[in-house]
C-alpha cells in the first residue's frame, strides 16, 4: 500500500474516531445524569480534565499564553465555553431533552457565528440562514409534541446554543496560544460551577457506572477529542474540519435511539437535514478560496 494510500486512510481513521467521539458526549452526560446531579457531574469531569492537562502539559509542549491580555481572555472564554455552556447543556439534558434533539439544537451554532462574523450577506447565506432556523424550528416543534420538550428544558437548550455560539466568538479571539490556553479554560469553567453549586440540589451515587461516565467525559472527550480535534485542524483545511461538526448531530441521533431508544420524528428528522444543508450554504467556499483558513467552527460537546 503506498505512503498516500496510508496517509488517506489516517486521515479518514482520525475524523471517524472524532465524529464518534464527539457524537458520544451527550450519551455519556445523560447516562451519567442518572447517577449523579448536573453540578456534581459537571465538577468532577472538569477536574478530571484540568488534572489531566496539567499533568500531560509538560509532555505535550504546552505553554499558557504570557501576555495579560491572552490570559485575560482564556479565562473569560473558559467562564462562557466550559462554565455557561455546559451548565445550560446538562440542565437541559436532566430537563428530559434527549440528546439527539439537544444536538441537532446546537448544530445551528456553526450558522449563527458564521452570520455574525459576515459583515456583508450574500443571498447563498441569507438562504442557508433561513434553512438553518427554519430546521431549527421543525425540530423544536415536533420535539415539544413528540419527546416531551418542557418550556424549562427548551430554554436551557437555547441558553447552551447561545452560550456555544458567544463562546466560539471569543475563542476565535485566542491567537498566542489556544491549545496551551485550555488549562486556564477549563480552570475557569471549574471555579464557575464551584461558586455556583451550593444554590443547587447536590447528589451523586458514585457507582461504577459515573466513575466511567466522569471518566470518559473528562479524559477522552474534554482532553482526548479536543487534542484529536487539533491535530485535525494543524493537518489539514479549517473548513473541512469544521465540516465534521455537520455530521455530530446525525451521528448523536443514531447513538440516542440505540442506547436509550429516543427517535426523532419525522419533522424533526426533516429539520436536521435543513440545518445541514444551511449549514453547506452558509459555509460555501467560493472558487479559488477552499484554503483559506476559517475558525467559524465551535465545540459542541
Amino acid at each position: 500500500m503506498s505512503s498516500f494510500n496510508r496517509s488517506s486512510l489516517a486521515n479518514l481513521a482520525s475524523t471517524g474516531l472524532f465524529v464518534l467521539l464527539w457524537s458520544s458526549a451527550a450519551i455519556a452526560s445523560k447516562w451519567g445524569l442518572a447517577h449523579a446531579s448536573p453540578f456534581v457531574f459537571l465538577i468532577g469531569r472538569f477536574a478530571i480534565a484540568l488534572l489531566a492537562l496539567l499533568a500531560l502539559g509538560p509532555l505535550l509542549g504546552l505553554r499558557l499564553p504570557r501576555q495579560a491580555r491572552e490570559r485575560r481572555q482564556a479565562l473569560l472564554t473558559g467562564l462562557v465555553l466550559l462554565g455557561f455552556y455546559p451548565i445550560f447543556y446538562l440542565l437541559a439534558l436532566d430537563l428530559r431533552v434527549t440528546p439527539g434533539v439537544i444536538a441537532t439544537l446546537l448544530g445551528v451554532q456553526p450558522i449563527l457565528t458564521g452570520i455574525l462574523l459576515e459583515r456583508r450577506f450574500s443571498a447563498t447565506r441569507l438562504s442557508g440562514l433561513s434553512l438553518g432556523l427554519g430546521g431549527l424550528v421543525l425540530v423544536v416543534y415536533q420535539s415539544i409534541g413528540f419527546s416531551g420538550l418542557t418550556v424549562g428544558g427548551l430554554l436551557c437548550g437555547l441558553l447552551a446554543l447561545f452560550g456555544i455560539t458567544v463562546g466560539t466568538l471569543l475563542q476565535k479571539g485566542l491567537r498566542e496560544s489556544p491549545l496551551g490556553s485550555l488549562p486556564l479554560q477549563y480552570a475557569a469553567g471549574l471555579l464557575l460551577c464551584l461558586a455556583l453549586a451550593p444554590t443547587q440540589p447536590l447528589r451523586a451515587d458514585w457507582s461504577l457506572e459515573l466513575l466511567l461516565t466522569l471518566l470518559w467525559m473528562g479524559l477522552v472527550i474534554s482532553v482526548g477529542a479536543t487534542l484529536l480535534l487539533y491535530r485535525l485542524i494543524a493537518r489539514g483545511n479549517l473548513v473541512q474540519v469544521t465540516s465534521l461538526f455537520y455530521l455530530v448531530p446525525a451521528v448523536t441521533a443514531l447513538l440516542d435511539y440505540l442506547v436509550f431508544g429516543n427517535r426523532l420524528g419525522g419533522l424533526a428528522l426533516l429539520g436536521m437535514g435543513l440545518i445541514v444543508v444551511g449549514l453547506l450554504l452558509v459555509f460555501r467556499q467560493p472558487r479559488g478560496a477552499a484554503d483559506t483558513p476559517s475558525r467559524e467552527g465551535g465545540r459542541a460537546a
